[in-house]
């Protein structure tokens, strides 16, 4: 991650300073605006698989569910937004959301059914501080892709393995479940989608 500002400025201040038609992803961490570094292509492909299978699901069943190109959530510190790698918004909750038709912006975590985050090398956000700020807003369902077994041992095991951490809200606390090799991934947001956790490491290709 690159730090692109010094000085500590709050959500609204990085809304209004987010370039337009940008390049780039920037998030927003205790009030530093971020330049997020571009994917590999694995983690590329990692997301795009899963956001393909999801959008398929979506379709397949008629869920009044979207996945946005892009979307600001902001959290309940004023000085934290981010974008997840995935985020699967609930349309009908949208007309709820006060900044979302000029700002792309969710501020309450009923509208999101789904957030995921395909980990990289800052994976202490991933395993901290976005577990935290999840549960905090109240987002019910939150998947940690770590294809690449990068997270630390406490999180995904001794030795290392490629693990899916899946975070579910229950009464106001997340409880989590993870998922390796041939296991099938468990989701409330879609409890008839059918992938294990290799399909998702190797993107739907085969071994």
């Amino acid at each position: 991650m690159i730090q692109t500002i010094s000085k500590t400025i709050t959500f609204d201040e990085f809304v209004a300073w987010y370039p337009e038609n940008s390049v780039h992803k920037y998030e927003l961490h205790n009030g530093v605006i971020v330049e997020m570094p571009l994917g590999t292509g694995d983690h590329s492909d990692v997301r795009g698989f899963l956001s393909s299978e999801i959008n398929f699901e979506i379709r397949r069943l008629q869920l009044p569910y979207s996945i946005p190109g892009d979307c600001l959530l902001k959290l309940s510190r004023d000085e934290a937004g981010y974008q997840p790698d995935v985020i699967v918004l609930d349309r009908t909750a949208l007309a709820n959301e006060p900044r979302w038709k000029k700002e792309s912006v969710i501020t309450m975590g009923s509208s999101v059914r789904l957030a995921v985050e395909v980990v990289s090398t800052n994976w202490q956000d991933d395993y901290l501080v976005k577990v935290a700020d999840y549960e905090r807003l109240s987002i019910p369902e939150y998947w940690v892709v770590d294809y690449a077994a990068l997270g630390g041992r406490r999180f995904i095991g001794n030795p290392k393995q490629p693990t899916i951490s899946v975070y579910q809200l229950v009464d106001g606390e997340y409880q989590i479940s993870q998922f390796r090799g041939d296991d099938t991934v468990e989701s409330l947001a879609f409890p008839e989608l059918k992938l294990t956790a290799e399909q998702i490491f190797l993107a739907g290709l085969p071994n």
